[in-house]
Formats: structure tokens, C-alpha cells, sequence
């Protein structure tokens, strides 16, 4: 196997199982202010501003996966 060879397929799996566990992340922080302003919905702007934040920060893992990943591919 080459190196530009494997410096792609370190570059793929890097990104790929990166974000994996932010968007497993973001699914479920999604799915409990949605039961959560179901139950109480007079809590929604206080559970929608903390769901976001927390979004936010699952996104920034992601982000420093794709960070690496091109840092990987180009170096």
C-alpha cells in the first residue's frame, strides 16, 4: 500500500467514526427536550436555549474531527 493510499483511508476513517458520536450526540440531546418540552412546555424557551448550547458543543467535536481528518490528507 502506498502512502498517499493510506494517508486517505486514515483521512476517511478519521472523519467517519469522528462524527459519528456527535451526531449520535445531537440525535439525542434533540430527542430529550423534545420529550421534555412535551412534559413541560411552559419550560420550552429555557430547554431550547440549553438544547442549543449543547448542540453547539457536540458539533464543535465534529468539527475538530474534520480538522484532523484534512490535516491527515494534506500533510
Amino acid at each position: 500500500m502506498s502512502t498517499q493510499a493510506a494517508q486517505l483511508l486514515a483521512s476517511a476513517l478519521a472523519i467517519g467514526l469522528g462524527v459519528m458520536g456527535p451526531g449520535i450526540g445531537i440525535g439525542l440531546i434533540g430527542a430529550k427536550a423534545v420529550e421534555a418540552i412535551s412534559r413541560n412546555p411552559e419550560t420550552a424557551g429555557k430547554v431550547q436555549s440549553v438544547m442549543i448550547l449543547g448542540i453547539a458543543f457536540a458539533e464543535a467535536l465534529a468539527i475538530y474531527a474534520l480538522v484532523i481528518s484534512l490535516i491527515i490528507k494534506f500533510l
